[in-house]
């Protein structure tokens, strides 16, 4: 296991803590501003040490995690997750959508086997 340096870069370390799959993407979203340290906008070369907080925006997740060891190798997952604690708030509930059967215009009457897929749609 590698031992914990004081403050390492950013892109490095959520790299290291596996926030993203590659050091390059790391940077690169430090580089397009999707990346905050205690609130200030983050270059990949900026410093984070224990207790500072890392706010990573990840596609349509955002994700809010405090700096508890730092890294500056890649470790296993299980290892990953005792560097940084997560308070990310749990996603909003999906909502189902409902599937309604319906049929081009004009294309007749449905068959047996359709008549049957529509049936088991509705619940009958």
């Amino acid at each position: 296991m590698t031992e914990p340096v004081a403050r390492v870069r950013v892109d490095a370390w959520a790299w290291a803590v596996r926030l993203f799959p590659t050091r390059s993407a790391a940077g690169a979203a430090c580089r397009a501003g999707h990346v905050r340290v205690n609130g200030d906008r983050a270059k990949p070369a900026t410093a984070v040490g224990p207790g500072d907080e890392v706010r990573v925006r990840a596609g349509e997740r955002e994700r809010l995690v405090v700096v508890r060891r730092t890294l500056v190798k890649r470790v296993g997952a299980a290892v990953a997750v005792e560097c940084y604690e997560d308070l990310t708030p749990p996603p909003p509930p999906r909502e189902e959508v409902v599937v309604v059967a319906r049929r081009a215009r004009g294309a007749g009457r449905p068959t047996k086997r359709e008549r049957r897929e529509i049936e088991r749609l509705r619940g009958h």
